[in-house]
């Protein structure tokens, strides 16, 4: 099973710290300070099993920028060990390390649902090619750079099946714009009050600097926004999760969404829950997203035993 820790290693961890606990004990010689040093090596024995956070940099031609990325990869008990991916995107205004920041136990779900999680910067950028700015090419950078860059430099599996991406506001956006014109690439995808139709947007977000205005170039926009992609779709090509607040001002394109996908006979989860366009939404949604992927990936490999 992915990120399964080996039953040897815990093992040879319980002894040491069952042996230390019982000749400490002994020279402490009361009760109350056994509980204590529990405490204290259990800590020890959590932190032993750790995923590794790791900010990198990557360079490329495809952008004015070097790309940051901030890498997280669980705990590989067994040599060798090769693990699903998930690519999680900021939002507006957002970085690479918004989602460790959001999320802290992020180290933590990576190693109970064995993935590696990659979280690039997002730039503003809305994860497009830009028409109106030919030097960012945000979308070729992550399809001909930054997956084949992972899965040369990670323990990842490199199948589209066990490759995920999801993100918040404008990163849910980009996760499915990524995902439904590369599901040669991400073979799940999903959105957390995502912008999921720009075109009732058109002066936010710095979307007019990357597609020209709406009023002089409404057909840009109509071929840049998310919803106007699910005709192209077909069934069963792509595993899609996505959600939003029903307080939220994303929420009417993200029914529109739902509806369009329905229309379509297009599989896919969807859910309209408390909340509006707040972290707190988001720490609580990430959850159900890393457990929708999870049961893709395990779906994949007990497919293929």
């Amino acid at each position: 099973m992915y990120g399964e820790y080996s039953t040897k290693k815990i093992a040879l961890y319980h002894t040491f710290l069952m042996d230390f606990m019982h000749i400490t004990a002994k020279i402490c010689n009361f009760v109350d300070m056994r509980h204590y040093i529990s405490i204290l090596l259990l800590s020890v024995c959590l932190s032993a099993f750790s995923a590794k956070v790791e900010d990198i940099k990557i360079d490329t031609d495809l952008l004015p920028w070097p790309m940051d990325v901030t890498v997280i990869t669980p705990d590989a008990a067994v040599k060798g060990e090769r693990f699903p991916s998930v690519y999680l995107l900021n939002g507006y205004t957002g970085h690479n390390r918004g989602w460790v920041e959001l999320r802290t136990d992020l180290p933590e779900l990576a190693d109970r649902y064995g993935m590696v999680m990659v979280m690039p910067h997002g730039h503003d950028s809305w994860y497009w090619d830009s028409p109106a700015q030919p030097q960012v090419k945000m979308e070729s950078f992550f399809i001909k750079e930054l997956v084949p860059y992972i899965d040369a430099h990670y323990p990842t599996v490199n199948d589209p099946a066990m490759r995920a991406i999801s993100g918040l506001s404008m990163g849910g956006h980009g996760a499915l714009w990524l995902a439904m014109r590369h599901s040669d690439v991400y073979g799940s995808a999903g959105s957390m009050s995502g912008g999921v139709d720009i075109r009732p947007f058109p002066d936010n977000w710095k979307m007019k600097e990357w597609l020209g205005t709406y009023t002089e170039n409404p057909d840009v926009w109509d071929a840049h926004t998310v919803i106007n992609l699910v005709p192209r779709l077909k069934k069963d090509q792509l595993n899609i999760t996505f959600d939003c607040g029903v307080d939220d001002f994303f929420a009417k394109v993200n029914d529109n969404l739902h509806k369009a996908l329905m229309d379509a006979g297009i599989p896919h989860d969807y859910t309209a829950r408390p909340g509006a366009h707040t972290g707190e939404y988001w720490r609580n949604s990430i959850l159900y997203h890393l457990l929708y992927f999870n049961e893709a990936f395990h779906k994949k490999a007990s497919a293929e035993k």
